[in-house]
């Protein structure tokens, strides 16, 4: 590992992680909702939503949002035909009306036992688990035990069981796990702790992580995204992915 390389990261944190990037990040989304169960409706779905050009996935985030009255966790729990009938316009990418039907469905189902939907993630947890990779198994198979699973919207939920870097489910625990003291997380979760969160990895994160000699891996999958969150723990081990602002900021801000 470079030396002075924590320093500079801290740094890159510190600059990244502030109030006035929360605008044009998909974080903006739960940011517009104060009852926890919308925050964590609204987050999942941007989440899911996170790939390609940014703003699209706030525009089609906010539409989703706005389809559901901008109140989500009343609306999955009440919406009859008339209101599931307006989402058929609906689509981002390849993510159409039959997944989020499907979304819905879990979804109501879900809430309708649940107050939070930390306990779908931690159904699959042991007790001395260090990492979520169990949470996330174990989500992927709650997720999908509904009756009439579409088999095309399997696509659309990683898990480490399939060798994903399971990006965006990891920005999602990001969101509601970690304590930020600048408001980009959201911390609405306790039975998880920062300490088990895996780093978000996408092509710009490996790709700067690699240059930091942070990740050897050449592939960029479970494995890679594990080998990167061992070693920025010996950087931070109570909030490795804190470096998460760091790694991204200068992957798509700064073109590292």
């Amino acid at each position: 590992m470079r030396e002075g390389l924590k320093e500079f990261l801290d740094r890159k944190f510190e600059e990244y992680d502030k109030p006035g990037f929360i605008k044009d990040d998909p974080v903006s989304i739960p940011h517009l909702f104060t009852n926890e169960a919308d925050i964590e409706i609204a987050a999942f779905f941007a989440s899911i939503f996170a790939w390609g050009n940014r703003t699209t996935i706030i525009q089609k985030s906010k539409e989703l949002m706005q389809l559901m009255d901008m109140r989500p966790h009343n609306f999955l729990l009440s919406a009859g035909k008339a209101e599931l009938e307006k989402l058929k316009s609906f689509k981002h990418r390849t993510f159409n009306i039959t997944d989020l039907l499907y979304f819905l469905e879990f979804l109501k189902f879900h809430y309708s036992h649940y107050p939070s939907l930390e306990s779908a993630f931690t159904k699959g947890m042991k007790e001395k688990d260090q990492t979520v990779e169990n949470g996330l198994n174990g989500f992927y198979d709650y997720f999908f035990s509904m009756d009439h699973v579409p088999v095309r919207t399997m696509k659309h939920i990683a898990s480490p069981r399939k060798k994903s870097t399971c990006k965006r489910l990891n920005m999602f625990l990001r969101w509601m796990v970690r304590r930020d003291p600048h408001g980009d997380d959201f911390r609405i979760w306790k039975n998880i702790s920062p300490r088990q969160l895996i780093c978000p990895v996408d092509l710009h994160v490996a790709r700067v992580a690699k240059k930091f000699e942070l990740l050897t891996r050449k592939q960029t999958d479970w494995s890679a995204a594990l080998e990167l969150t061992s070693l920025l723990r010996k950087l931070d081990p109570e909030d490795p992915v804190k470096y998460d602002f760091a790694l991204f900021g200068l992957g798509v801000i700064e073109k590292y």
